[in-house]
């Protein structure tokens, strides 16, 4: 049934792809940044919901409301392709820091492109650090919130990584707040495998954390215990034990 219901969701999935890259990536150049986000959306409006209906996904949010006004930096763990089609829709105009590969996949990188995100080449990590540092405090001063997986990869449910200070450090030479997300998205779309499975998603999002006067390794810290507590508390893979969260230098 499941094998089934992922090929109906496969379906759609690459269908609407289609369609929206015809429809849309001729129209979205001629757009202001903020119009042309809402148009290219609409694609990440139609995955969310058709995932819910063709694999028997129920779908719990919690916390939307705690989103602040302005621009922010949103840190969330990272399981699979399901957060980085949602988080678009959290905070709209976002711009996420990602691998530099994707921008090179027909109709959805150049999509991407079009968004102003950071696409960073992860085979000289300086340079890379460098980026994100520059650019994503000029996204936040453009009025745009940035998105950042500190894992840095996707990280399977269960398992756990050690977190990338990077988007500490944005938020707090820029004086914005982290929002920090935790969600198991990882257990409906599992990261390496086409089978989706039906129940519960849960994404939560966590209260703003103040930047100023801190250190990014005081963000950091707080950032990740509150993400890792969360992902105790709503994931059915049970976490993994740590008997300290330490900043990574």
């Amino acid at each position: 049934m499941n094998v089934l219901r992922s090929l109906i969701f496969y379906a759609g999935y690459f269908t609407a792809m289609v369609v929206c890259g015809v429809l849309f990536l001729p129209v979205s150049p001629l757009l202001p940044l903020r119009r042309r986000y809402t148009l290219l959306n609409l694609y990440n409006h139609f995955i969310i919901a058709w995932f819910r209906l063709t694999c028997g996904v129920r779908y719990e949010w919690r916390g939307r409301e705690r989103l602040p006004d302005g621009a922010c930096v949103i840190l969330a763990n990272h399981q699979c392709e399901w957060e980085t089609v949602f988080l678009q829709l959290l905070k709209p105009p976002v711009c996420t820091v990602l691998k530099r590969e994707l921008l090179n996949i027909p109709l959805f990188g150049w999509g991407l492109r079009l968004l102003h995100p950071i696409a960073l080449d992860r085979s000289r990590p300086a340079r890379a650090m460098k980026q994100v540092l520059t650019q994503g405090k000029q996204r936040l001063e453009e009025g745009l919130s940035v998105l950042i997986f500190p894992e840095g990869t996707r990280v399977a449910p269960g398992q756990r990584r050690r977190y990338n200070k990077s988007g500490a450090v944005i938020a707090c030479r820029a004086g914005v707040p982290v929002v920090p997300v935790a969600h198991n998205a990882g257990e409906r779309w599992p990261g390496r495998h086409w089978v989706k499975n039906p129940g519960r998603l849960t994404l939560v999002v966590g209260e703003p954390i103040a930047t100023a006067g801190r250190t990014p390794e005081e963000v950091l810290v707080e950032t990740e215990a509150w993400i890792e507590a969360t992902l105790a508390e709503i994931s059915e893979v049970p976490r993994p034990v740590s008997n300290a969260t330490k900043a990574p230098a």
